[in-house]
């Protein structure tokens, strides 16, 4: 599977072989962490996607991804899908960057182009969720394109819906 590609990201999926690298907080070969990578969010991503492929067989291109800055091609974060599209074409993602590299854009950037390859690929509907006093992620969510559709006592809900027609 190919990389997504930005001006300063490469959204790199994650295989069986990283997940399990990452769950065991080791890195795999060839692959340099960021100070504070893996985070407990990362963590639970690579468990979520390892769960799903026992379950239900590899679910790439809608997994788990690592945010790689390619100044130097470190781990800085990750981001991906909570599982494939259901039958209305909507699907549930997630992010999260290390603290040292959060406020320079980088996650809004990440989510911009996970939206595009989304849409790209049929999508109609992309949701996501933070809690009330996650002001920066309501904030990467609003300039990747997302509104607020949804809020309870615990979280706000976010969504992006498309027509059939790029």
């Amino acid at each position: 599977m190919e990389c997504l590609v930005t001006p300063r990201l490469v959204l790199h999926p994650m295989s069986v072989e990283e997940a399990l690298a990452l769950t065991a907080d080791e890195p795999a070969a060839n692959t340099h962490w960021a100070p504070g990578y893996p985070t407990e969010a990362d963590t639970a991503g690579a468990l979520r996607y390892l769960e799903t492929y026992e379950g239900r067989g590899d679910p790439r291109p809608f997994g788990a991804y690592e945010i790689l800055r390619r100044e130097d091609g470190h781990v800085i974060g990750g981001l991906g899908f909570h599982g494939a599209p259901d039958l209305d074409g909507t699907v549930t993602i997630g992010y999260g960057l290390v603290p040292s590299v959060r406020g320079r854009g980088y996650a809004t950037e990440a989510l911009r182009a996970l939206l595009h390859f989304a849409r790209a690929r049929g999508i109609t509907r992309v949701k996501g969720d933070t809690a009330h006093t996650n002001i920066a992620s309501q904030r990467v969510m609003t300039a990747a394109g997302m509104r607020l559709v949804a809020e309870d006592e615990w979280l706000k809900y976010y969504a992006v819906e498309w027509t059939q027609d790029l």
